[in-house]
């Protein structure tokens, strides 16, 4: 199982919507990605529309954790957890219920390391959305210390259109190509 997490270096926008694509990307049909915000949102609203797999996914989620936000939508389950130990309590104990599946996890920059210190989240890559043009030296320090715990890593340069990131938000992709780069979509998943 794939766990990626999403978070924003610097002060770049659109970190949100590049972990739903990724996690639309990473589902199929019959099997359901986990899209978990740890942020501390508001809960999400389920969708009229929601893959089988989702749905299923769905139903495991709300039969162990009966507090845990959770809904399905389109081809993804989205978790909406508080930031801080609690949601990152809540992770560990979402993750095993994935199975077969991926998980990405949207989190504040704050939170990145003390999931990563978590022995019971594996996370196997993250993805930094982040604006080169103004955080290059942070991306690059973050990056280097992501990858000498052993992740993958990718940078996306450049935030999701507004239809592609809503589009994401909402379990669903655009009928044209990938709004992620698929060599990044490929490194992490």
């Amino acid at each position: 199982m794939s766990v990626v997490l999403v978070t924003s270096v610097g002060a770049a926008t659109g970190a949100e919507a590049a972990a739903g694509a990724l996690a639309c990307l990473a589902s199929e049909s019959d099997r359901a990605a986990l899209l978990i915000d740890l942020d501390g949102g508001r809960p999400p609203r389920p969708s009229l529309i929601a893959t089988a797999g989702a749905r299923k996914l769905e139903e495991r989620l709300a039969a162990h954790l009966p507090d845990a936000a959770v809904a399905s939508r389109g081809r993804l389950c989205r978790l909406t957890l508080p930031a801080g130990p609690d949601g990152i309590e809540q992770i560990a104990a979402a993750l095993p219920l994935v199975r077969e599946s991926a998980a990405v996890v949207h989190l504040p920059p704050a939170l990145l390391w003390p999931v990563l210190e978590e022995p019971r989240i594996r996370s196997t890559g993250a993805l930094l959305r982040a604006d080169l043009a103004r955080e290059r030296a942070l991306t690059a320090l973050a990056a280097r210390d992501l990858l000498r715990e052993g992740l993958r890593v990718a940078v996306l340069k450049r935030q999701l259109s507004w239809l592609a990131a809503r589009a994401a938000l909402l379990g669903s992709l655009p009928v044209a190509g990938s709004p992620l780069p698929s060599r990044q979509c490929e490194r992490l998943l």
